[in-house]
């Protein structure tokens, strides 16, 4: 028997027939019965530029519902679906051609000449190209080929797509998923979150990444709902499109936007059942500040490009801010020394590990880097720091590779960001260690001021006094107009790290 993720969702829309599966402002419907036609279309395009079961098939395209489409038909030739940051430069696109070996590439219109040209170095046999407004060379193929109606049979293992990792130290890392994977992190989801068909879906995120695609697309099909495409979160278009909306899935910079803005009522909010943030730590201050203001508490949740989701808030019940929740069905957690790998107690910090169906399968073309970090009996070393309290719930400390280890002192920088997010006038801050001559590290804080605040290093240290034991104090406090962040929110350290190396030299 296949285990083609296609084919669960295939089930799925073959029920739904004409119900609403992608709609967009600017009025572009496509009902399930059109994504399975326009996706069979799309598989028969890909088959006769030469793709064929196994090949990867690179994506580096703007936001728009023909790239779902795409990603269907991919699953049904068998091919691995592999999405592109579209913030990547020509170099960056160079090396993941030259490392995927895709047997395609889809680039936008507009840089066809130049995307040809970097597939022609890497030895990548065909481009096509796919814009954000219907057009483009791939689609023209659709529209002359043969549909595909078949589906390829797969197994469980077999990889779905390759995501890669950011990148943030050392080369970026393809995570290979299988259909496995991608089916049972959304099959949980939907009994998690209680999606179903009457869901409407506001879509405001990426869909180079989990959360937008895998998270937000995987769950839709599923359950059978729809979804409104946006092309990026515009405060005014959501403000106009929650009356309309059941759910929405956002990062935190979503949240704090929207509870800056005075049209945040209960009654605006009043269709909607749930609110999702993920991808970066939330503030308990915008969770607070989000629940006074709708009566709706956000849920949070906690999963990586290598496992999809891993643990949630609960839908029924609390939802504590600061938290991730708990496991998910299914899958397993555990809390280690970073030196001993053993076990730690409840309530004290260590390294978080999880293990399940959702977990990758290794990362691609890099034996070492998997053998690393996907250990013999399952588990993943997810590189993050986390602690369980007294109630069961994971808190997420910080990245391992962010632990501030200063005079021998463990320093971990959200509770030192949490004391200065405190102090009236400081939007948000981010903790950083950098090279010190007596201390190894030297805690260092970078701090964003509300409009009109006036605030110096001074009073900040001043405000940490008693708060905080002395060696995890910031021995400097600078300010910054903003923190560097990624399309997805996350808060890139490494930047503030080479801004400010030399200040202790």
């Amino acid at each position: 028997m296949s285990r083609n993720l296609f084919e669960t969702f295939a089930s799925r829309m073959q029920e739904r027939g004409d119900a609403d599966f992608i709609t967009t402002r600017e009025g572009r419907r496509y009902s399930y019965a059109d994504a399975l036609a326009e996706s069979a279309r799309l598989a028969g395009a890909l088959s006769a530029l030469g793709v064929s079961p196994g090949d990867r098939v690179a994506v580096q395209v703007d936001k728009s519902p023909e790239v779902i489409l795409l990603y269907l038909a991919c699953l049904r030739v068998g091919s691995v679906y592999l999405p592109l940051n579209t913030g990547y430069t020509g170099d960056e696109i160079r090396y993941f051609l030259g490392d995927a070996e895709p047997a395609l590439f889809v680039c936008r219109p507009q840089v066809h000449e130049a995307a040809s040209a970097i597939a022609a170095e890497t030895g990548c046999p065909a481009v096509a190209t796919l814009g954000a407004d219907a057009d483009g060379s791939l689609l023209e193929e659709a529209a002359n080929a043969t549909p595909r109606d078949e589906v390829v049979p797969r197994e469980a293992d077999d990889l779905a797509a390759i995501l890669y990792t950011s990148g943030t130290t050392g080369r970026s890392k393809g995570a290979m998923l299988t259909h496995r994977n991608l089916a049972s992190n959304a099959e949980t989801l939907v009994d998690a979150w209680r999606f179903d068909a009457q869901d409407r879906l506001i879509h405001a995120l990426p869909i180079f990444h989990t959360h937008g695609l895998f998270v937000a697309c995987n769950v839709t099909l599923m359950a059978g709902s729809s979804v409104l495409f946006l092309p990026k979160f515009d405060a005014e278009v959501i403000f106009e499109e929650l009356p309309r909306g059941t759910v929405m899935m956002g990062v935190p910079t979503f949240y704090t936007r929207l509870v800056a803005d005075e049209r945040l009522t209960p009654e605006v909010t009043a269709n909607m059942r749930l609110f999702v943030s993920g991808s970066a730590p939330l503030t308990a201050e915008t969770h607070e500040a989000f629940e006074a203001r709708t009566g709706h508490a956000i849920l949070e949740r906690y999963g990586m490009t290598e496992t999809n989701m891993n643990l949630s808030n609960p839908y029924d019940g609390d939802r504590r801010a600061g938290t991730v929740g708990h496991p998910l069905p299914g899958v397993e957690i555990r809390i280690t020394d970073r030196e001993t790998g053993k076990e730690v107690p409840a309530g004290e910090i260590g390294m978080l590990q999880v293990r399940g169906p959702n977990v990758f399968i290794g990362y691609w073309r890099m034996p070492e880097k998997t053998r690393e970090e996907l250990l013999e009996d399952g588990f993943f070393i997810t590189g993050d720091l986390a602690m369980i309290d007294d109630r069961g719930y994971v808190q997420i400390v910080g990245r391992d590779k962010d632990l501030v280890i200063s005079g021998g002192y463990n320093v971990y920088p959200k509770e030192v960001e949490q004391v200065i997010d405190e102090l009236e006038g400081v939007r948000e801050s981010a903790v950083i260690g950098l090279p010190h001559p007596d201390f190894g590290e030297g805690v260092t804080a970078a701090v964003v001021c509300e409009p009109g605040a006036s605030l110096d290093e001074a009073s900040v240290l001043d405000h940490l006094q008693g708060r905080l034991a002395r060696f995890k104090q910031p021995k400097r406090i600078f300010f910054v107009d903003a923190l560097p962040r990624n399309t997805m929110g996350k808060v890139q350290k490494n930047e503030l790290r080479q801004r400010f190396d030399a200040t202790y030299r």
